[in-house]
């Protein structure tokens, strides 16, 4: 408690972390507005009944920020340009032009890299923009409309999602913590009122048992986030000595920290994006008037909605994508050079080519344990949705995961800036 306190302290006496905090709260606030302004002609009634038979739906809100469920300006929320990130890492992959400007090109490479992944983020928004207001025209939530203000609808909604992702950036770069990630988490908190209020009113003793293992599952799930999130292996570094003049410098040793999870939260919310945005194309394709079209878009979406094969595929997505993160996110061969530039090695271990093989392999180990203990935990909610039917339980899972590693990653951000100021 003394070292919050502690921490507090420093918050309030340093004026420009202060402003980096003031400045992150007042634009997670500026995009709550905008998720609180609906497109016009909605049928509210036909949107609750909607929302409240599809778990699709309820994790496409949860992604998109808490948005969707108003069917706001911002409803896509960062979706697509979380989706635009993927497709441009995985393109790094098959495109070495594009991977040597992420990973030779330093600072301006990887700005242009940026640039490129929010320009296809403006395809993809249209996409999803018009795939999901045809999807709506066709439940009767949204009245037919003119070709010209389906236009405008498409363009309101992709202006609102390069918005949001606007507003992320800033965060990321004049705040604190990754700002795509606080917007999705800001979104989730907005909700916690309501949803609290609503399982106080809705509460029946006799679910007692299954509200006790909801809370034992929440509770394993913060510990479990947390355990790996701190958790890391240091690897003993020693800098030779350098003798100039009568001076002799170097010879200390220190330690490299690799943690158990380097890719936090965003394994997450990749899995989330691979997982519902074929969904949502399906969605639309499935009403589609060629019979075969859609035969085959519902025959799609029946085994995305089968327990076992969305869970499996969830778990699969968050393990893979736990190691896609950490490799980009952390390289063993830049991390070798620099060492041996800076005169640093790892003892027992010769410097170069075989400091890299080894923290490559020490890397892979741990990512193994994160990216396995990262699934089950993702999983973990929807094996307790299969074993008590509440459906809610796998929704609030996925969103106690987010909120709990966006939290992490944020006190982490805090106190690296804490710790910068007092050196």
């Amino acid at each position: 408690m003394s070292n919050l306190f502690q921490k507090l302290k420093h918050i309030l006496a340093d004026q420009s972390l202060r402003g980096r905090i003031i400045f992150t709260f007042a634009i997670l606030a500026t995009t709550r507005v905008f998720a609180a302004i609906p497109i016009p002609g909605i049928d509210v009634n036909r949107l609750e009944s909607l929302f409240s038979g599809s778990e699709f739906l309820n994790l496409l809100n949860i992604f998109s920020g808490g948005g969707l469920s108003n069917l706001s300006i911002v409803m896509l929320g960062v979706g697509p340009f979380i989706t635009a990130s993927i497709v441009m890492q995985l393109l790094t992959i098959m495109v070495p032009k594009l991977k040597a400007l992420y990973h030779e090109e330093g600072q301006a490479g990887r700005r242009k890299f940026a640039q490129y992944s929010r320009l296809l983020t403006v395809p993809l928004a249209a996409i999803q923009g018009y795939a999901f207001i045809t999807l709506l025209q066709r439940q009767g939530v949204l009245p037919p409309l003119s070709t010209g203000d389906l236009i405008v609808d498409v363009f309101v909604i992709i202006a609102g999602s390069v918005l949001l992702t606007w507003l992320g950036e800033l965060i990321s770069e004049f705040g604190v913590g990754n700002g795509v990630s606080l917007i999705i988490f800001a979104g989730i908190i907005a909700v916690l009122p309501s949803a609290v209020s609503q399982l106080i009113f809705t509460y029946d003793p006799s679910q007692l048992p299954i509200y006790i293992a909801s809370l034992i599952a929440s509770l394993l799930i913060i510990f479990g986030v947390v355990l790996v999130t701190e958790a890391e292996r240091p690897i003993p570094v020693t800098y030779s000595k350098q003798i100039r003049g009568n001076r002799t410098h170097g010879g200390i040793s220190t330690y490299l920290p690799l943690r158990v999870n380097q890719a936090g939260v965003m394994p997450i919310i990749f899995a989330l994006s691979i997982l519902l945005f074929p969904q949502m194309i399906l969605e639309f394709l499935s009403q589609s008037s060629s019979v075969a079209i859609g035969n085959i878009s519902n025959v799609l979406l029946g085994f995305l909605a089968n327990a076992w094969f969305y869970g499996i595929a969830y778990f699969v997505l968050v393990f893979l994508f736990t190691y896609f993160y950490t490799a980009v996110t952390f390289d063993p061969e830049s991390v070798a050079t620099n060492l041996q530039k800076s005169g640093a090695f790892i003892p027992g271990v010769r410097p170069g080519n075989s400091t890299e093989e080894y923290l490559g392999k020490v890397l892979t180990r741990l990512t193994l344990v994160g990216a396995v203990f990262l699934g089950v935990i993702a999983v973990l909610p929807l094996i307790l949705r299969a074993l008590t039917g509440i459906q809610s339980l796998a929704i609030g899972g996925t969103a106690l995961l987010i909120v709990v590693s966006v939290a992490l990653d944020m006190v982490k951000k805090v106190d690296a800036q804490i710790s910068v100021r007092e050196y």
